[in-house]
């Protein structure tokens, strides 16, 4: 097995232990609700202490503290004018790549990272990382909660495939700066509490 991907697949199955996303009150003020909502999708072990994040209001905005947090971790709203909640947790690793992505620079990463989409995720196209709405007769490719990781590097189409959609993990962005992998997980009462 290439060693690349047995390594990923450790990584994997340690960080998916824990995945359980956290469940907000039923009635609760609009501010509280963006940081639960953003916190629930990672585990609570790693939500309660991250930092919380909302989109800017203006497309060339900045990014909107709502929460500071202490363990390294950032936590991001639902993202809007997408059909799903999709909101996102990163790593440090994994915020280099978002960074890279929102400014449309090439991603530095020289160690893997993870994004965590325990609420699942939904993007216009998996050839156009930019898209903001499916081209004409396709539909918004949906995934499962997932958890995104980042690699050093270019990932071999032929240890995983660029197609969505069989429920296996996946190259989403197949040969763009911002290819990545999804995996998805399966969320287990009780673990994250």
């Amino acid at each position: 097995m290439n060693r690349l991907r047995l390594l990923l697949m450790i990584f994997l199955v340690a960080s998916v232990a824990a995945c359980q996303p956290i469940q907000p009150p039923a009635e609760i003020d609009p501010g509280q609700a963006k940081i639960l909502n953003a916190m629930s999708a990672a585990p609570l072990s790693v939500a309660k202490d991250a930092s919380i994040m909302d989109w800017p209001i203006e497309a060339d905005g900045d990014l909107i503290m709502l929460r500071e947090g202490s363990n390294g971790w950032v936590c991001f709203t639902d993202t809007a004018g997408t059909p799903s909640d999709d909101p996102m947790c990163f790593d440090s690793n994994g915020m280099r790549w978002l960074e890279a992505y929102m400014t449309g620079s090439v991603p530095e990463i020289d160690s893997v990272g993870i994004a965590y989409l325990l609420q699942g995720a939904s993007t216009a196209s998996n050839a156009d990382p930019y898209a903001m709405e499916p081209a004409a007769g396709e539909e918004w490719l949906v995934d499962p909660p997932s958890l995104m990781v980042f690699v050093p590097g270019k990932l071999d189409p032929a240890l995983f495939p660029a197609q969505p959609g069989s429920g296996d993990t996946y190259i989403m962005w197949p040969d763009t700066p911002y290819e990545h992998l999804m995996v998805p997980v399966s969320i287990a009462a009780g673990f994250g509490d």
